[in-house]
């Protein structure tokens, strides 16, 4: 069946939230001490549809592209920094591969569309469009075909993985480009408030890149459809992540959103499925300006705020542990009943 026609399940189980508030409320802890905690199991619980929920064989996915928009000097960095940077994955060195070890996560990458031939090899996964997207100035991104190709693949690879739990990661020298042409056109926002510095540009560079992004918009002014944006702007990663998230979230699964990029595949996502939000737990709040922006759009509230601007999927990794406490609180803490503890009193309670 194509993803794209799978109808997910958009009604949360009411009664299951309630039993789920009523657990938290009755645990040997004044009600809501444990804050925001709290709601993250909540969310945990409805999403899996169980009162214990438990996290099981967590996926973290690295996706891989190149950008055609990158040769306009929009990145600090050439592009050859995404093949060496898949390299660096595949071989430990990078930071994600450093906390995905730390956290026993399990750490596949993923060639969308990579400008390079790897060799096979294990937590590789080729899923390869084409070498790279076009120059998105000069013509789409991707043609219609490819762009629905590259969403299957993301759909087929989240078939493929056990578990529970997708934490997405990404890797493309141009894509916070991408991104914010996205959020841009599917939001409405200009795109001035969209582009940040992505690997290190500084404010001239900035200001250079404003003015490809927006040169672009005016070339594809009719691309307004998710889809349509989507083949227009790049690049097949975010395509690629837009079909795993569709096929996670059909699958009842937990997806952990990173950052800013991770973010605009959401939103591709749910502009043409909404109830994927219902399933996505986003990990933090980035240093790329507009990702602040987005998560308002989404309605997001990240765990985490520490000035990253990584991507790679280092941001749902370093949050992993709290969704793991959140799971736990809800299965082992003692309620007052079962551990004989005094409840405060009814006059006190506020």
């Amino acid at each position: 069946m194509d993803i794209l026609s799978r109808v997910i399940d958009d009604i949360e189980d009411a009664a299951l939230a309630a039993r789920l508030q009523h657990q938290l409320d009755n645990k040997t802890k004044p009600r809501g001490s444990l804050g925001r905690l709290e709601a993250l199991a909540l969310r945990l619980g409805i999403i899996l549809g169980t009162e214990a929920p438990l996290l099981q064989a967590p996926q973290l996915v690295v996706f891989a592209g190149d950008h055609g928009l990158a040769a306009h000097g929009v990145s600090a960095y050439p592009s050859d920094v995404t093949w060496q940077m898949v390299e660096n994955f595949l071989a430990g060195g990078a930071a994600v591969s450093v906390l995905a070890r730390q956290h026993g996560l399990a750490l596949t990458v993923v060639d969308c569309g990579v400008r390079h031939d790897f060799a096979p090899r294990p937590g590789l996964v080729i899923a390869k469009v084409a070498p790279g997207t076009a120059d998105a100035l000069q013509g789409p991104a991707m043609t219609e075909a490819q762009c629905r190709q590259a969403i299957d693949n993301g759909a087929r690879l989240v078939q493929g993985l056990p578990g529970n739990v997708l934490l997405l990661g990404e890797m493309g020298i141009g894509n916070t480009s991408a991104a914010a042409l996205l959020m841009s056109r599917l939001t409405g926002l200009d795109i001035a408030d969209c582009t940040g510095a992505g690997t290190g540009l500084d404010a001239d560079g900035v200001q250079r890149k404003v003015e490809v992004l927006r040169a672009v918009l005016q070339r594809h002014p009719d691309a307004r459809a998710p889809l349509q944006a989507l083949a227009a702007l790049g690049g097949f990663e975010i395509a690629t992540m837009v079909g795993a998230v569709l096929q996670a979230a059909a699958e009842r699964r937990v997806i952990v959103v990173d950052g800013f990029i991770t973010s605009a595949a959401v939103l591709v996502a749910a502009r043409m499925q909404p109830a994927v939000l219902q399933r996505c737990v986003f990990a933090h709040r980035s240093g790329e300006r507009g990702h602040a922006l987005l998560l308002a759009q989404l309605r997001a509230e990240p765990l985490l705020d520490l000035g990253l601007r990584l991507g790679e999927g280092s941001g749902a990794a370093l949050a992993w542990p709290l969704l793991v406490s959140a799971c736990a609180i809800l299965r082992e803490m003692a309620s007052f009943d079962s551990a004989g503890v005094s409840r405060a009193s009814a006059a006190t309670v506020v």
